[in-house]
């Protein structure tokens, strides 16, 4: 009987682990950064902070793994909201619309001297 129970209390243990071990790896990243596409357009994230591709510095909604704001006057697409979620470490997704194809965002690399 004492065998049964340890036993169960291991499998126990070791789905509660399996399942709560991708949600903390998930909290250990942030969309905070710089960011780059392929295209060579670049923006930076600093908590509610963004330098936006066209280089304007303003403000938007914060979240550790999601980011929005509005473009702002004078750039391409002025006043279209642009939402970021972050998929992984190094990998976010926009969208310039509701209804815009998805941008693929990388970190960018570190710059060499």
């Amino acid at each position: 009987m004492r065998a049964t129970l340890e036993k169960n209390l291991r499998k126990a243990a070791a789905v509660a682990a399996f399942v709560l071990l991708p949600a903390s790896l998930a909290r250990a990243d942030a969309i905070d950064g710089n960011w780059c596409r392929a295209d060579g357009k670049r923006m930076s994230i600093q908590g509610p902070q963004i330098v936006t591709p066209g280089g304007t510095q303003t403000r938007g909604n914060y979240d550790r793994h999601f980011f929005s704001y509005v473009i702002p006057a004078g750039e391409a697409g002025a006043g279209v909201t642009v939402s970021i979620v972050l998929q992984g470490e190094y990998l976010a997704h926009a969208r310039e619309g509701a209804d815009a194809p998805v941008q693929e965002w990388r970190r960018c690399q570190p710059d060499v001297s």
